[in-house]
């Protein structure tokens, strides 16, 4: 594992909604497709500086120094991905970003920041970039191609206070305006 950043992190999670359903459908054929997906969010994630944490099944892991990194980011893996949605070899993306100081162990992050992008993320329907108030505060207004909407507070999985959470709405897709998942 890469020397993870310390001090204050954008911590971004991603998820295949929808993963099962689609080996099921694909068979064999989602050994390739999922190795394309990886592919894909690799790059978009690397050239922005992103480390990777961890990597189960179709979720990642990542870490970045900068939000605004984080966020430009996870626009470009959702736009490299889009022919392989429209194709119906790929499920939509979940993306969930959080702001935080994690303490770094021997194993990576820990604390309850890595807890919360990772609800974060698992709140998001396919195709939806879903932030938590800290990231937003430090992602530069007007900057790139974020633009961000208020979803208000909503109830997420073991944390205790609802969250404040927002999303990046440069997609027009009906799925990514929806409000988060809830618990």
């Amino acid at each position: 594992m890469a020397e993870l950043p310390q001090g204050t992190v954008t911590l971004l999670f991603t998820d295949i909604e929808g993963s099962t359903r689609l080996l099921n459908s694909l068979g064999p054929d989602y050994e390739q497709v999922l190795a394309s997906h990886r592919t894909l969010l690799r790059e978009a994630f690397q050239s922005h500086g992103g480390i990777e944490v961890d990597t189960q099944g179709d979720a990642f892991f990542y870490v970045f120094s900068r939000a605004q990194d984080a966020i430009t980011s996870a626009i470009e893996a959702q736009r490299a991905v889009l022919p392989m949605d429209s194709e119906r070899k790929s499920a939509s993306g979940s993306y969930g970003d959080h702001t935080g100081e994690p303490a770094v162990s021997d194993e990576g992050y820990i604390g309850s920041d890595v807890h919360l992008g990772a609800r974060i993320c698992a709140a998001a329907w396919g195709g939806q970039i879903l932030l938590s108030p800290t990231t937003a505060a430090h992602i530069s207004s007007g900057s790139g191609d974020a633009t961000l909407r208020r979803l208000g507070a909503h109830a997420l999985k073991d944390i205790e206070e609802r969250v404040e959470v927002g999303q990046d709405r440069c997609f027009s897709r009906p799925a990514a305006m929806a409000l988060p998942r809830s618990e």
